[in-house]
């Protein structure tokens, strides 16, 4: 029953899994040109779903809240979309020396261009205490960020690598990604006593539409017989992913903890998760796009699959020591304010001390 019930839990993880093994077992399904047709139905309908539905679930009504908070909110975004990318290619630098796979190395230049999720630093966020509001609007103002500067980064940092212009990229973009996302927006104002009644599965409609996508990318990898993955890559990917993962996480406590950062142990919590983690459900769909026609789409976007779980597990094994180390924090200036209110109290009877023996 236990079993069960994990599963079901993890249905997307082990939709992951099975979308690629099935893949595997035959790949002529989803190539372009076979029965799913998904240079039609991955390439548009699929992508534009899944930014419609982000359109509708994206509460940006209540995002006016957190608007005040500009210096957080700039640490946050400066860092996701600037020093991240920036760091994993001045990294990748010294990896390029290394046997590991040229194309997995690239997938990790990827991961760092993508935007926040909308969904897991929210959740995480939310577990710890933190402060919420802030993880809601950085989540929801870099998807719409990501939507802009995620392909001039892939752009800058891979160049396109895809047989479709420049011109034609962005007005594909335009047309999959922004114009579902705003009409998302628009019906999500109508109907947004219904939404907020029913709650419909948002999250479960995208990550079923994922693994169609991933499916049909993997269907590309295995039709095409000169793509050879050793696992000696993949492992060292695996740790070099952990690695990076955990020290960024490290390093964005380390900045927003520091005397006179101004930021609360609310906010501080906020900075790790918003900070770290990348969207799958934004950059596989993007990824799609920018490197359409790519023999090697599928292994450049293996270091994006790899990375999505890990910020997950490892978040969530992290959620007692940072909520603990949050709670300890905020007690001590709230001990602090107790005792100045008592001495500062004038009903407050002090007691003489004495000093005889």
């Amino acid at each position: 029953m236990r079993l069960l019930e994990r599963m079901r839990k993890e249905w997307f993880m082990i939709g992951i899994v099975l979308a690629i093994a099935g893949a595997k077992l035959e790949p002529s399904v989803g190539v372009n040109g076979g029965p799913l047709k998904p240079e039609i139905t991955v390439s548009y309908i699929a992508v534009a779903t899944i930014f419609f539905n982000s359109g509708l679930s994206l509460k940006t009504e209540e995002l006016t809240s957190a608007l005040v908070h500009i210096k957080l909110h700039l640490f946050i975004q400066i860092f996701t979309l600037a020093f991240f990318p920036a760091t994993i290619w001045l990294f990748l630098q010294l990896l390029s020396i290394t046997p590991i796979n040229e194309w997995l190395l690239k997938g990790l230049q990827t991961v760092g261009c993508m935007p926040p999720p909308v969904s897991s630093a929210v959740i995480l966020t939310k577990a710890v205490g933190g402060n919420e509001a802030a993880a809601i609007f950085n989540s929801a103002f870099g998807s719409f960020l990501g939507i802009i500067i995620t392909p001039l980064l892939l752009l800058l940092f891979l160049g396109s690598s895809s047989s479709v212009p420049f011109t034609s990229i962005f007005s594909q973009l335009f047309m999959t990604v922004v114009v579902p996302l705003i009409i998302g927006q628009i019906v999500r104002r109508y109907i947004k006593d219904w939404l907020e009644r029913k709650k419909p599965p948002f999250g479960a409609i995208s990550s079923s539409v994922l693994l169609m996508i991933i499916y049909t990318t993997f269907c590309d990898t295995f039709s095409n017989p000169n793509i050879d993955l050793d696992k000696f890559s993949l492992i060292l990917i695996l740790f070099i992913i952990f690695s990076i993962q955990l020290s960024f996480m490290v390093l964005t406590f380390l900045f927003s903890t520091r005397n006179n950062s101004g930021f609360t142990p609310a906010d501080t919590v906020a900075i790790i998760f918003c900070s770290t983690h990348k969207s799958l459900t934004l950059g596989i769909p993007m990824l799609k796009i920018v490197f359409a026609g790519h023999e090697h789409l599928s292994l450049i976007s293996v270091p994006l699959l790899i990375y999505h779980p890990v910020q997950i597990l490892l978040g969530s094994v992290l959620v007692p020591t940072i909520k603990s180390w949050m709670v300890s924090r905020q007690k001590k200036p709230l001990q602090t304010r107790e005792v100045l209110a008592t001495l500062n109290n004038p009903d407050v009877e002090c007691l003489p001390i004495s000093f005889d023996q």
